[in-house]
């Protein structure tokens, strides 16, 4: 890794107009269960979920037709209310302090790159730190529906109060994204992080890079679009941002 570690810091020293696009990968060594992989969240067999499909358990439909089901699924398998920040999220709040990093991108919806320091993130995918009232719009704090004793969580003018995340067959959130597309498109460097560019129409926000640099940091291969300067690394990133800030004197 030592070879890769050096290049990756080399690409850093020459831009200072980066961006992050990172998923699941980036969060799991904080103990969050990414989705796809064998000790993922659509592999953790639970008896109360497994007659169902676990793309129906986090949709619009479950949500209006069976809340009861999803409120309960919700509240034990989406819970990220006491986890930390790992070295991959305290890494790039420091690259933005430094000025490098402009944004980052993520498809995760814990909430730990703000809790780790950085200021501007685009969910794509909402936040479970976040709630609201179907009917009102009214919003709720972070703990609401965690705590609330009631099987559906309601607004006290009759309306389910939902957590702020984009379900499937939901549409991704407008601002999130012009502002995601936005930083992606004028960035000179791209750093592409835990995620497999599987779940669409997120990963085609990678297809408006036109950059410099481009750096791919995933335990499994993934496909992209060749840049001028293509940097693929296979090792975990919280491993790898760990040396990486080590070598740069950086303090996490």
């Amino acid at each position: 890794m030592g070879n890769d570690v050096t290049k990756l810091k080399e690409l850093i020293d020459a831009t200072d107009n980066i961006v992050f696009f990172g998923g699941a990968g980036v969060s799991t060594e904080s103990g969050i269960p990414d989705f796809r992989s064998k000790d993922g969240l659509y592999n953790q067999h639970d008896v109360r979920f497994d007659k169902y499909q676990p793309e129906y358990l986090l949709s619009h439909s479950c949500l209006v037709y069976e809340p009861k089901v999803y409120f309960e699924f919700h509240r034990q398998k989406m819970d990220t209310r006491n986890i930390e920040p790992n070295n991959a999220h305290k890494y790039l709040a420091a690259l933005e302090k430094m000025g490098k990093l402009k944004a980052v991108v993520t498809q995760n919806i814990d909430g730990l790159h703000q809790r780790a320091g950085s200021s501007v993130v685009y969910e794509i995918h909402g936040s479970a730190l976040r709630n609201y009232c179907m009917h009102c719009g009214k919003e709720f704090p972070s703990d609401f529906i965690f705590e609330n004793q009631d099987p559906i969580p309601m607004c006290s003018c009759g309306g389910i109060v939902r957590p702020d995340i984009t379900l499937y067959e939901e549409g991704l959130p407008d601002d999130q994204v012009s502002g995601a597309i936005s930083s992606i498109s004028r960035a000179e460097m791209l750093i592409i992080g835990g995620t497999s560019l599987s779940v669409y129409p997120a990963a085609s926000f990678v297809d408006y890079f036109r950059g410099k640099y481009l750096v791919v940091i995933n335990e499994s291969e993934i496909s992209v679009r060749p840049a001028e300067n293509t940097l693929i690394i296979k090792e975990r990133i919280g491993k790898l941002f760990t040396e990486l800030a080590k070598l740069q004197g950086i303090f996490l």
